[in-house]
């Protein structure tokens, strides 16, 4: 009786069949994920060829109704022969599309790596150069649509450095990155830091500011940048038998270079300027790797004294001074905010090209 099997009651299942099973698993899985990209990539050129072409043929027109009439009659059929995909509302994202990047080889080069709902939101950013930032960043950091929204409703284009530059700079900045992939500080660096996701309460120390950003590394990484990693907290140096201490010690692979932050309660002093000078130049002759670029510093207050930052000169050390937030505020209140910053940065920078002619 020993030898009889009972009925119902199957073998084991031994770990070459359970890793057997696995390895299937992954292999439908990466499969569905190429699919899906290959799908995206295909939707997203389709879009783009109908809305050129819709396009050429609204150019033939000599009155405004004219397109009006055409995309309200190819929507009513194409909705009717291919489903919802292309009504009326629809047509006219991919005549946008087609409008907003005439080029189809940067589209041809783009579909691979974003969706239709990425281009979908890009396509209504008025500014050519913000648009072309976002679109640069989400090729460069594989950016979901998700991670987009978000950086767009954090002001994150004007919360960089790179926007209070002239244009003739940023187009140069954005060529370096889409040609060549070249990050640069200008792209990274932002002011103001928005560190709402930390849930600190009116009064803090110092301390608990940089205990909430270890609890919350990974938020904090992302309001960084692409290519930061965490490399120590109050790292401590000595020079002539004295201790100093670097409150956050962070490394970007992208600019090959160690970055010292500094968190301060109050407004900037330029004290403060003299403190991270002495850690930069520590770190660059014992930190810094060959081939590595000189190491930022990164002052973080809660107020900024410009013209003490200007007269400075702060950024010929490698240090930026930049705010932080830990409520964000209104919409409406940071955007008006960041718009003076930049007016009144490239209003500064035109003035200092001006006085060099």
């Amino acid at each position: 009786m020993s030898g009889i099997r009972k009925a119902g009651v199957a073998p084991a299942a031994g770990s070459g069949q359970e890793e057997l099973l696995c390895d299937i698993r992954k292999l439908i899985e990466e499969s569905r994920r190429q699919l899906a990209r290959t799908v995206n990539s295909a939707l997203a050129q389709l879009y783009w060829h109908i809305g050129h072409r819709i396009q050429r043929e609204v150019l033939k027109g000599e009155r405004a109704a004219y397109g009006e009439q055409i995309v309200s009659a190819l929507a009513k059929q194409l909705a009717t022969d291919f489903g919802r995909g292309f009504t009326e509302k629809n047509l006219r994202h991919m005549l946008r599309f087609a409008e907003v990047f005439p080029d189809a080889v940067i589209v041809s080069a783009a579909r691979r790596q974003l969706t239709w709902t990425h281009f979908r939101t890009l396509i209504y950013i008025d500014d050519p150069l913000k648009r072309d930032f976002y679109l640069q960043m989400c090729q460069q950091e594989g950016w979901s649509t998700r991670c987009l929204q978000e950086r767009l409703d954090s002001q994150l284009f004007e919360r960089t450095t790179l926007s209070r530059q002239p244009d003739a700079l940023l187009e140069q900045e954005l060529a370096a990155l889409r040609q060549r992939g070249e990050l640069t500080p200008a792209l990274l660096l932002k002011d103001p830091y928005v560190l709402d996701f930390l849930g600190l309460q009116d009064r803090y120390l110092e301390k608990d500011l940089e205990d909430a950003i270890l609890r919350e590394l990974e938020s904090f990484l992302l309001e960084l940048g692409a290519g930061f990693s965490f490399v120590a907290r109050q790292k401590r140096i000595q020079i002539d038998h004295d201790d100093f201490y670097i409150d956050l010690l962070f490394y970007n692979r992208r600019l090959k270079r160690l970055l010292a932050i500094e968190l301060k309660l109050g407004e900037f002093k330029a004290e403060y300027k003299g403190q991270m000078e002495l850690y930069l130049r520590w770190l660059a002759k014992h930190e810094r790797e060959p081939g590595e670029a000189p190491p930022l510093g990164i002052i973080l207050c809660t107020g900024k004294k410009r013209e003490q930052i200007e007269l400075l000169e702060l950024d010929a050390s490698g240090i930026h001074v930049a705010e932080y937030l830990t409520v964000l505020p209104p919409r409406e209140v940071l955007q008006a905010k960041l718009h003076e910053a930049i007016v009144r940065s490239r209003a500064r920078l035109e003035s200092l090209g001006g006085e060099g002619v």
